[in-house]
């Protein structure tokens, strides 16, 4: 199949155009530089050349704070730009995969969402996802959108300056002698490469509609924090924060955890519990270390 993957140089992107290089697909890898979503005219004439039988829309504008202020911009990327890519892939005959948020839901609901769940988003960038979910919807109905939670990978996110937090945590553990976490907020973590593999399954259906793709289970940051600290052997003082010691920017959902209950009931969900995730990422990362070195 010929597949092209946009954000392909991004942190989910990269891992997600292997996956499907590995599974034996034709993939285009596209970048800004090759593609502006933003731009119907320019979503067009790139897509024309390739010819892709499946679009996979990783980019994204996800600095929450930043979309506050910049909600020309949020909306630019998260929602004209999907309505594009759906405008122009329905066109061409062609299926499109939009990857999705947590962020679309307030986290009032304290247990796990699932995909009939009505959305409620909080901030500007909740809205700018949603409505690029239904802008999609409403464009081309070979659609999949999946939505994704507290995802990290072995590549830079570059929106966020390069760290996802596994990486900021383990360099802070080696600058202070002391940590505070929040631990009122619940995530579930999710390795990008687990979102990948789960990705080229998916579009190995033709179950079009919306899905819900985390890892199992969740924990509040505070205890995805000791866990990194265990799994690594960091012996460094962990404390959790006092309420309100963080104030957030911008509102945040409290409760972001989803379940895969379409793909549970497709047979098709590949996501292990979330501190497995974490240790076989840890564990890769330490194999990478001792090659580069």
């Amino acid at each position: 199949m010929r597949v092209a993957v946009i954000g392909a140089n991004g942190q989910l992107g990269e891992d997600t155009a292997a996956a499907f290089a590995a599974a034996g697909h034709n993939v285009s890898r596209l970048t800004h530089e090759q593609i502006e979503i933003s731009s119907l005219d320019s979503v067009k004439q790139c897509l024309a050349g390739i010819q892709p039988e499946l679009v996979v829309n990783t980019a994204a504008y996800n600095h929450v704070e930043n979309c506050e202020t910049e909600t020309d911009k949020a909306f630019t990327t998260n929602a004209i730009g999907p309505r594009n890519l759906a405008q122009a892939t329905d066109a061409l005959g062609a299926a499109l995969l939009h990857v999705s948020t947590d962020y679309v839901f307030d986290g009032a609901k304290r247990t796990p969402y699932v995909e009939e769940d009505a959305p409620m988003p909080l901030s500007v960038y909740g809205n700018s996802k949603l409505a690029g979910e239904y802008l999609v919807r409403s464009r081309n109905p070979r659609h999949f959108i999946v939505r994704v939670s507290g995802i990290y990978g072995s590549h830079p996110c570059r929106t966020k300056g390069g760290l996802n937090f596994v990486e900021m945590m383990l360099k802070l553990a080696k600058e202070r002698d002391e940590l505070r976490v929040v631990d009122d907020e619940f995530v579930t973590p999710t390795p990008t490469i687990q979102i990948a593999q789960q990705l080229v399954r998916l579009s190995e259906t033709s179950h079009y509609g919306i899905y819900h793709a985390t890892a199992e289970g969740s924990c509040t940051w505070y205890e995805f924090t000791k866990a990194i600290f265990e799994i690594s052997g960091i012996g460094i003082r962990l404390e959790r924060a006092r309420p309100g010691e963080f104030a957030a920017k911008v509102p945040r959902p409290k409760y972001s955890v989803l379940e895969n209950a379409a793909l549970k009931r497709l047979g098709i969900n590949v996501f292990t519990d979330w501190k497995e995730g974490l240790e076989n990422y840890l564990a890769h990362r330490g194999q990478a270390s001792t090659v580069s070195r």
